[in-house]
């Protein structure tokens, strides 16, 4: 399952408290489609299935759905805060190839 840097836990447990929910989690998918077969999504959700697999991360829930657990498999999300990059990435040593813009994969 993919693991989550502190930097991201942070971020994501900042955007949690704006949302002044707890039932929610963090949702990280894998979806067909981009331009290189699959592209990652990232949304906050309060409804999970027996076939999800939950873990925690610096007080952050996270969920993942058994077919993207799969494809996340050592995979690492972070999130960076400067001059030239800021936002959050996945870093996904199953990927065999990813498009320029770092949205999708294959």
């Amino acid at each position: 399952m993919i693991t989550v840097t502190d930097a991201a836990a942070g971020k994501v447990k900042d955007l949690l408290e704006q949302e002044d929910d707890t039932a929610l989690a963090l949702r990280v998918a894998v979806r067909p489609g981009g331009c290189s077969g699959f592209s990652y999504e990232m949304f906050f959700d309060s409804e999970f299935t027996d076939e999800d697999k939950t873990t925690e991360h610096g007080g952050v829930k996270v969920v993942v759905d058994q077919a993207s657990a799969d494809m996340l498999k050592g995979a690492t999300l972070d999130y960076k805060d400067g001059l030239q990059k800021t936002g959050f990435s996945i870093d996904n040593p199953s990927a065999q190839r990813t498009c320029g813009c770092g949205e999708s994969f294959c």
